[in-house]
């Protein structure tokens, strides 16, 4: 088991930048694998954007992997992105990890100018031509449906080859047996629950047969939203504001978290464990950079040891 922590992304009365430093320190301290961020260009809480965020930790860190689960690649464009990415890739000395999806039903498409009914194949086709500027080749030539590269100078590329481990985040089977063919690791959506997440990962196993692909090396991940509090009625109240903070009204997120005394934490990760995770992303919902603190710290001393 791998364990990895949030990085908080929240900045209501500024950016607590000390505060946030202090964190990652200690998080490499506490010897958590990685630290992840989260993307949501439109949405209700006032999130700091994901890979902007993960290039100023490079500067704070030295052996933290840093994450983004997931991107929405189909709302961006494809080497624009690659080139962002491979910055971060390199800022980091090659410790990014790439979480990507393509979105879904709920997903304001027309506010990025991105055709709802041709986001799947967009996307798709994005996540080829992004590896292609990854590539060695120095310049690029990559004829699509929806861009037409020609003999384009690409550099820099990232440190790690052919590129950033990839992490698709599915729920679907086609969007599983998607996530298989093009990635390298799986990561559960936070906002799906423990049930949700075994089924995905019946799915996963299937094609990675199907496919022909080694599960050795194809690592699956769960974010996991949680709060940790002696007093569990008061546990389960704090986890859900933060949810509401990220996701508002969303149908159904009351179901996703884990939350209560640390041992109320503890069996409600092992379920994770058992439903097939190989990665635990923890993910405290705070409000401040102090409270995650808080949490990660009891995470690290009261939670994490009765899962080994």
């Amino acid at each position: 088991m791998k364990y990895s922590i949030s990085i908080p992304q929240l900045d209501v009365d500024g950016f607590d930048g000390e505060g946030l430093r202090s964190y990652l320190a200690r998080a490499e301290e506490l010897g958590f694998e990685g630290g992840w961020t989260l993307e949501q260009v439109i949405g209700p809480a006032p999130l700091l954007a994901p890979l902007e965020l993960l290039a100023w930790a490079a500067g704070c860190t030295t052996t933290l992997r840093l994450g983004v689960a997931v991107l929405i690649t189909s709302l961006h464009d494809p080497l624009q992105l690659a080139s962002s990415i491979t910055a971060v890739d390199r800022l980091s000395h090659g410790r990014l990890d790439l979480g990507v999806a393509p979105g879904g039903g709920r997903r304001q498409f027309q506010a990025f100018g991105v055709d709802p009914d041709t986001f799947i194949s967009s996307f798709t086709e994005g996540l080829q031509l992004m590896k292609a500027a990854w590539s060695d080749a120095p310049r690029v030539t990559f004829h699509g449906r929806f861009r037409d590269v020609d003999d384009l100078p690409i550099s820099p590329k990232p440190v790690q080859r052919p590129h950033p481990p990839i992490w698709f985040g599915a729920n679907a089977p086609k969007a599983i047996a998607r996530a298989v063919r093009h990635g390298d690791a799986f990561m559960g959506a936070g906002s799906s629950t423990t049930e949700s997440f075994a089924t995905a990962v019946q799915i996963l196993r299937t094609e990675l047969a199907a496919q022909d692909k080694d599960p050795a090396t194809f690592r699956v991940g769960k974010r996991v939203y949680l709060i940790v509090d002696d007093d569990a009625d008061r546990a389960r109240a704090r986890v859900l504001a933060g949810l509401r903070r990220i996701y508002g009204t969303m149908p159904g997120v009351e179901a996703v978290p884990v939350s209560g005394t640390p041992a109320d934490v503890a069996r409600g990760l092992r379920d994770v464990i058992d439903a097939g995770a190989q990665t635990l992303l923890l993910n405290p919902t705070g409000a401040s950079v102090a409270e995650d603190r808080e949490q990660m710290e009891r995470l690290a001393a009261e939670v994490i040891p009765q899962l080994s």
